[in-house]
């Protein structure tokens, strides 16, 4: 679900279900051609449908951070603990094209990217991506018990 399609109203009724937030990166710099831009959004959607087709009703896609920032980083760590503060209880980060390293992002559940997901198992990435996606539900809520 997207974010514009929630309205005020609805948010307080379908925020008890709707706990991830996807936060999607595309790495643009400003120095790419338009049909350039074409390529790195249909990209960055195709790896995003490993997610939001299959878990469509429970995670709310945001606004993507389309460039590059100096600190890309510190401030993808700084957006995830935003989201959770405002009542997330998860946050994906997903990009086609920006490598991601999980090692410096403490404040996301998990980082999707295909070239960590390209490599897993003898299956397609979209049902990796789902496995991972299904087992950080399954950890909090086995925390709870």
């Amino acid at each position: 679900m997207k974010f514009s399609e929630i309205s005020p109203e609805e948010w307080e009724e379908l925020k008890p279900y709707l706990d991830t937030c996807l936060i999607p990166v595309t790495g643009l710099q400003g120095t790419e051609q338009p049909f350039e831009v074409v390529y790195a959004l249909e990209r960055l959607r195709d790896v995003m449908d490993w997610i939001e087709v299959p878990f469509k009703g429970r995670i709310v896609t945001y606004p993507a951070v389309q460039y590059e920032v100096e600190d890309i980083h510190s401030y993808l760590n700084k957006l995830c603990h935003n989201v959770k503060y405002i009542g997330f209880k998860y946050v994906i980060l997903v990009s086609a094209d920006v490598e991601i390293d999980s090692k410096l992002i403490c404040e996301s559940d998990l980082i999707v990217t295909p070239a960590h997901f390209m490599g897993q198992a003898d299956e397609a990435p979209s049902v990796s991506v789902m496995r991972e996606i299904q087992a950080l539900w399954m950890r909090s809520s086995s925390t709870k018990l």
